[in-house]
């Protein structure tokens, strides 16, 4: 997969952006706060619908305007897109494919295969669960049209069974609808946890390789898939369970309580390893999702790297730079200095100042 164009209109600090992409490495470089990371962003939520940063459609629309634009154009196994997102404040934002409007933002997952890297992403393994489990959702949504069904499906039903639970402080009689809607959360939350745990097995079988040959063989890296509970149990634990969620007015049970580890030599990394151990294990991570996204898509992801290197040691920099030359690449930083010394080949440099890229080639 390849971006070709990108094309926007009063989105964060751009007014205006028409721009061309490299197929190779391409490099933009300015001061923080310059709209280097909203250029990213852009690109991210054109082609998965959400934004990296959970920000919602109405923060990404320039202060003074009701409405953003996004166009993106990218080449697919010879196949050509083009993808229209129209964000509104005041409304859901609207999506078109070659011109063809879509009615579920979900539908526009399989289209384009992306994979970016970020300073928070260094905090993967240690911030809470929910991180954990968004990182599991997005990268499953992009590989696995069925898991995007199966995740909404369960979402949608646990939120109508939230509402009908904070109905029973009202003395409403709810039990009969509680069945109704645990049979259809076993059904949907049981596809949840299989397919996110058949997700962590193939990504076993390529992690622990990348690791091992970053650290010398030193160090083998497992990631365990700890879900809230077993299909085979679903059903017995909902029923189990009633009596403390109608008292906490909050579904406690289900794969929207799940979680994901990092073992390293056989101790868990939040606990026990340190800082530099964590962002070598995220490392061996990213570099896992674009082999996975491969082996799954037959083609490559795009590979965006959000001012990363600077959060990175000379060592692990070496690591991924020496990893993404065949990857058609987005990556921000404030200076070319690591490149530089890095003698990293580079296909394109641009620089970012106040909402306005211009090229340097």
């Amino acid at each position: 997969m390849k971006i070709k164009s990108i094309e926007l209109e009063n989105f964060r600090n751009y007014s205006s952006l028409s721009l061309e992409f490299n197929e190779g490495i391409n490099i933009f470089y300015g001061d923080n706060a310059q709209g280097k990371t909203n250029l990213l962003e852009a690109v991210y939520i054109a082609c998965t619908s959400k934004s990296q940063k959970s920000a919602r459609d109405r923060e990404m629309i320039s202060f003074d305007s009701k409405e953003a634009h996004i166009k993106l154009s990218l080449v697919k196994a010879e196949m050509s897109y083009r993808i229209d997102m129209h964000l509104k404040k005041n409304n859901a934002k609207g999506i078109a494919v070659n011109g063809v409007p879509i009615k579920r933002a979900s539908e526009l997952f399989g289209i384009a295969n992306v994979v970016i890297f970020s300073p928070e992403d260094l905090n993967l393994i240690k911030n809470g669960p929910a991180e954990r489990r968004r990182f599991m959702d997005m990268e499953l949504c992009q590989l696995n049209r069925m898991y995007v069904h199966e995740l909404i499906s369960y979402n949608r039903v646990i939120n109508q069974k939230n509402k009908l639970l904070k109905s029973a402080f009202a003395g409403n009689d709810i039990e009969a609808f509680l069945d109704v809607y645990n049979e259809q959360i076993v059904k949907y939350g049981s596809e949840v946890i299989r397919l996110r745990q058949k997700f962590t097995d193939r990504l076993n079988g390529i992690i622990k390789e990348i690791h091992k040959n970053m650290t010398g063989n030193a160090e083998e890296l497992e990631l365990r898939y700890e879900p809230n509970v077993r299909p085979e149990e679903f059903e017995e634990a909902l029923l189990r369970h009633r009596t403390q969620e109608l008292k906490n007015a909050v579904s406690l049970i289900g794969p929207h309580k799940d979680d994901l580890s990092f073992i390293l030599n056989g101790v868990d990394l939040k606990h026990f390893g340190s800082q530099g151990q964590q962002r070598t294990a995220v490392l061996s991570l990213k570099l896992s999702e674009i082999k996975l996204s491969e082996d799954i898509n037959g083609d490559r992801p795009v590979l965006l790297l959000d001012d990363v290197l600077s959060e990175l040691d000379r060592n692990r920099q070496n690591m991924l730079l020496s990893s993404i030359n065949d990857i058609q690449t987005l990556i921000t930083c404030t200076g070319l200095d690591d490149f530089i010394d890095n003698r990293f080949h580079i296909d394109s440099v641009y620089r970012v100042s106040k909402g306005h890229i211009t090229g340097d080639n």
